[in-house]
């Protein structure tokens, strides 16, 4: 009985079984999957799913009807074994607070959680322990020490701005860059633009995020309710992840950018702002940089390039970023920012 775990198509009539299930489970399909699975009953009804996107496994589900008969186990490892094929054997989940039990047990280990929303977990026991180890080596002494995390995607002026000030006031700033692929400007050009943009500044280190900071393009939504408990829980795990960096850093602050015209960087500022001084850390928002009258804006710079229209942004990119895009380095990042269709999210 339910003797296969099935891979199921976008585009099969099995797709609406998978989320009618989620549905029944109370969760929403994600927008972000690349991988679908299920297992039937004899019936050819849906009773299991689960489904991966990179190197995450999520949507997880199985029927009420039959819990308890081992198929989440079975989903889990099948999951797993796909990953495997395709090379990833770091993995990462998301998961209800009432399912985590479950999924340690099946061999993942808690990262941080919101209480009463979600669990995050991954599949090595001293993942993140060894991540903030690495970071450890890097530990620098001083009275005031801060953070900044940023997707920089590209690096823009109004980057360079709010590294600046943190630098200004601080001993040491630790300077966060998002790993997590999502968009047409691949990690490494996004991390190189960083690196060079910052590297007169001598008390700045720049770091890798891993997995472990999460990009709001990754961010799995599919359990929760509407967009703003979306926003507030994605900065409530970020906060439990960074409490536990910060701790290992010596951090007392972190410098964020004000976005006076998104809802999503307003509500994501006041959780940090009402959260981070009952952590013991500061939270200090930056106003943003201007140029030309207008707001510095990455999403700006990317459109600019799609559009063939770098000069008209070049005051919004220190003379490093400008240098890459405009030279052949550049080219092929270039060409893919002119390819893709959605540039406001990533």
């Amino acid at each position: 009985m339910y003797e296969t775990v099935e891979a199921i198509s976008p585009r099969s009539r099995d797709h609406k079984q998978v989320e009618a299930l989620l549905h029944q489970e109370g969760i929403r399909l994600d927008g972000n999957l690349d991988y679908t699975c299920g297992i039937f009953d004899d019936e050819g009804e849906l009773i299991a799913t689960g489904s991966c996107f990179e190197n995450t496994l999520r949507c997880l589900a199985v029927s009420s009807r039959h819990q308890g008969e081992g198929l989440l186990n079975r989903i889990v490892s099948h999951l797993t074994d796909y990953q495997a094929a395709r090379g990833n054997f770091r993995l990462f989940l998301y998961t209800k607070v009432t399912s985590a039990k479950f999924l340690s047990d099946l061999g993942y280990y808690e990262i941080a959680r919101v209480p009463e929303k979600l669990v995050f977990m991954e599949n090595r026991r001293s993942g993140f322990s060894d991540y903030c180890a690495r970071l450890a080596e890097t530990r620098r002494e001083g009275d005031r020490i801060a953070a900044v995390v940023m997707n920089a995607n590209p690096f823009t002026r109004g980057h360079r701005h709010l590294v600046e000030q943190a630098a200004r006031e601080n001993d040491v700033v630790h300077l966060f860059v998002l790993s997590q692929e999502a968009g047409p400007i691949p990690f490494r050009v996004r991390k190189q633009l960083v690196v060079e943009g910052v590297a007169d500044l001598p008390n700045v280190i720049c770091h890798d995020s891993d997995a472990y900071i999460i990009s709001s393009a990754t961010f799995p939504s599919y359990f929760l309710k509407d967009e703003e408990d979306v926003v507030r829980t994605q900065a409530a795990l970020d906060l439990a992840v960074f409490g536990k960096i910060a701790g290992t850093l010596g951090i007392q602050r972190r410098y964020v950018g004000e976005e006076p015209t998104s809802r999503t960087t307003q509500l994501y500022n006041e959780v940090m702002a009402q959260t981070m001084p009952r952590m013991g850390l500061e939270c200090r928002i930056i106003p943003r940089l201007e140029t030309q009258g207008k707001v510095i804006s990455a999403s700006t710079v990317r459109q600019a390039i799609h559009d063939g229209q770098l000069e008209a942004v070049r005051s919004m990119l220190p003379e490093s970023t400008y240098r890459y895009f405009a030279g052949a380095e550049g080219a092929r990042t270039v060409e893919a920012l002119r390819q893709a269709t959605d540039l406001i999210h990533h």
